[in-house]
């Protein structure tokens, strides 16, 4: 089976190839030759999720899923949430972003967070969801060199080092995505055997 991941993003694309482990067989919208960003206009994440599937099922008429994370942090009202990549600005850019939530919560002893991901997977024209979430608590320093995002700053419970300490191996049997695209995977087992 293939699926487009409606994603330019290869990070994400190189993350969920290894989830998958060659089960199903992705292509991002840079290897289909997709040029257009699709815009993250929902106010929320499975908002996001619906609204770039639906993009591109509607343009190529092709089984597609996509996916929004969103980081929310329990003292800042579940902010960053649906604004994660941006919460520093339309520049995105990580570095800008760590900085500022830890700014933010300077003064906060409360820094329990989670990552939460929602999957819109498009099939023959339907629609499903799947959501996966990892809990934790925001660091007060960056510590590791693996993963992207704010992997540096999220200490994922049960643990005392971050996901960018953790490696790939451990975050992709732990994360949230992994959760999401495990259930999807589910899914689809499922609906093949009962064809």
């Amino acid at each position: 089976m293939e699926l487009i991941f409606a994603s330019h993003n290869e990070h994400k694309a190189l993350e969920i190839e290894k989830i998958l482990n060659e089960k199903i067989k992705i292509k991002s919208l840079t290897e289909i030759g997709w040029k257009e960003e699709i815009e993250e206009t929902g106010s929320t994440i499975e908002a996001n999720a619906i609204l770039k599937a639906k993009a591109i099922y509607d343009s190529l008429l092709q089984d597609c899923f996509a996916e929004d994370t969103g980081l929310e942090v329990e003292a800042l009202n579940n902010a960053p949430g649906v604004h994660t990549a941006r919460y520093a600005g339309e520049q995105k850019n990580t570095e800008d972003n760590i900085n500022l939530l830890l700014k933010n919560l300077t003064d906060s002893e409360n820094r329990n967070a989670q990552f939460r991901t929602v999957i819109c997977l498009i099939l023959e024209g339907q629609q499903y969801l799947f959501e996966g979430k990892l809990i934790g608590k925001i660091a007060t320093t960056k510590k590791g060199e693996h993963g992207f995002g704010y992997d540096p700053i999220f200490i994922p419970n049960e643990y005392s080092s971050s996901l960018a300490e953790l490696g790939e191996e451990i975050k992709n049997k732990i994360s949230h995505r992994k959760k999401a695209i495990s259930k999807m995977v589910d899914f689809l087992e499922q609906r093949k055997f009962n064809k």
